[in-house]
């Protein structure tokens, strides 16, 4: 029987001391420091049946090395497969986190039930019956779906053997503990050694581990930061509870990149694909309202047409408001103090709103032209043409600055119907057979004179 050690740890950021203290060092938050037990009579966890036979690896010259591209497992979801990078790689472990009731579960569970393959579906949070339930609103008949209510890891992975899955599914890591550390389910050891056990079984078998991570106040995944160094991929899952609409983004991909987007709507019968995202961004507004403007943005290799809606009025307190939704309030300050100094609007008095539809956060500055469209259509109370859209970035100078990917952008405007689209006069266009008309603008006064003149 090995001696019984313990050690102390901070359940905010997993740094270990030797000793107790009030304040942790590293995150300098206080009274996050707990005393757990690190190490007790060892028991078995995941052991490979054919273990004594399995290769041992061996160095290889660079040139030995095999170059063929890593198959993947197709999930039959192409939103999800997008964010991937094509779909699950063999021996990959997936964190997805999220915020409470976002749909992370009904997201996972929704996948299993529809993959060909042999998956086993883990949860420590709900019991077999409220998993069915669920189940019978998204995909009724599935014969390939197993449902497990364990949290505890040695008997996970009892199952795993008897059941030989082809993809894993854990909901939640904070919820598993194993019998190598005594300390509650949820606390920085027990996190940091179910992952390491599960990390060992999926690359062991080439078996895909997909996690489900609960997140902390500050939206970042709890639990030790290591968690995420230790998997392959770190999805982050996201939406207002208010609209119907979620976002996949990967924040961490060994197997593809970190760019890419996938949309969902929440509906009763579970999470629906949107192929065509730009569509639900815009309302469908027949008469002309001011301070709405359409811009083009790009997201991961996904271009998108957004609607940016603003309102200026008169600040009745004499303190005047900035508020923003879905975008930087710094950014929105930048160009208010642009537009005063260098087109001659004197917005510093009044309150300006700034809101981006769809409950969706954009960071892509081309759609800073857009932003001030909006802003100079509600203070002049003059709206903006429908077919009319916008995609440049604004400097401090008052300048109208290229953007990237500024054809594809342009596409995507003609796809919809766009009639014009205004880009800074500097980017380098090469289409020549676009219907679209192209108005190119090199400061923001130009822009002025062109809309609302």
């Amino acid at each position: 029987m090995a001696k019984t050690k313990t050690a102390f740890f901070c359940q905010n950021c997993g740094t270990q001391y030797a000793k107790w203290v009030g304040q942790c060092s590293a995150c300098k938050e206080w009274n996050t420091v707990v005393e757990e037990l690190v190490q007790k009579e060892e028991k078995q966890s995941w052991k490979p049946a054919s273990s004594s036979k399995r290769k041992i690896a061996k160095p290889l010259r660079v040139n030995e090395i095999s170059t063929e591209k890593e198959l993947r497992l197709n999930t039959f979801d192409l939103e999800f497969n997008r964010v991937l990078g094509g779909g699950l790689v063999p021996g990959a472990l997936v964190l997805l986190g999220g915020e409470p009731g976002v749909g992370k579960s009904t997201l996972l569970l929704q996948i299993a039930l529809k993959l060909p393959y042999k998956t086993l579906y883990v949860s420590g949070e709900e019991s077999q019956k409220q998993i069915k339930m669920r189940a019978d609103r998204i995909h009724p008949n599935s014969d390939t779906c197993l449902i497990l209510t364990e949290t505890k890891t040695q008997n996970i992975f009892q199952q795993i053997e008897a059941t030989a899955p082809d993809i894993v599914v854990i909901d939640s890591i904070q919820t598993l503990h194993s019998d190598h550390i005594e300390s509650a389910a949820g606390s920085i050891s027990q996190v940091r050694e179910c992952t390491a056990e599960l990390i060992k079984f999926a690359k062991e078998t080439n078996t895909p581990v997909i996690l489900i991570g609960h997140i902390t106040k500050d939206g970042s995944i709890a639990g030790p930061k290591i968690l995420e160094h230790m998997v392959d991929t770190v999805l982050q899952f996201e939406g207002d509870r208010n609209y119907v609409y979620r976002i996949l983004r990967a924040l961490k991909n060994r197997f593809g990149s970190t760019a890419e987007l996938g949309i969902y709507e929440m509906q009763g019968g579970g999470l629906r694909q949107v192929n065509n995202p730009s569509e639900i961004l815009i309302s469908k507004n027949d008469e002309g309202l001011s301070g709405t403007a359409i811009a083009s943005t790009v997201e991961g290799m996904r271009p998108l047409m957004i609607e940016i809606q603003a309102l200026v009025s008169t600040a009745v307190y004499g303190t005047p408001q900035r508020s923003t939704t879905g975008y930087n309030a710094k950014r929105l300050n930048m160009l208010l103090a642009v537009l005063e100094k260098r087109a001659g609007f004197k917005l510093g008095a009044k309150d300006v709103f700034l809101n981006i539809t769809g409950g969706i956060s954009v960071d892509d500055p081309a759609i800073d032209l857009a932003v001030i469209a909006a802003i100079l259509s509600s203070n002049e109370d003059i709206p903006i043409d429908k077919g009319v859209c916008f995609a440049a970035e604004v400097g401090l100078a008052g300048e109208i600055r290229p953007v990237q990917r500024i054809e594809q952008r342009i596409l995507e405007a003609e796809k919809l119907g766009f009639k014009t689209i205004y880009v800074a006069k500097n980017n380098k266009i090469s289409l020549t057979n676009s219907k679209i008309t192209i108005e190119l603008v090199s400061r923001i006064e130009d822009v002025v004179n062109r809309l609302f003149d």
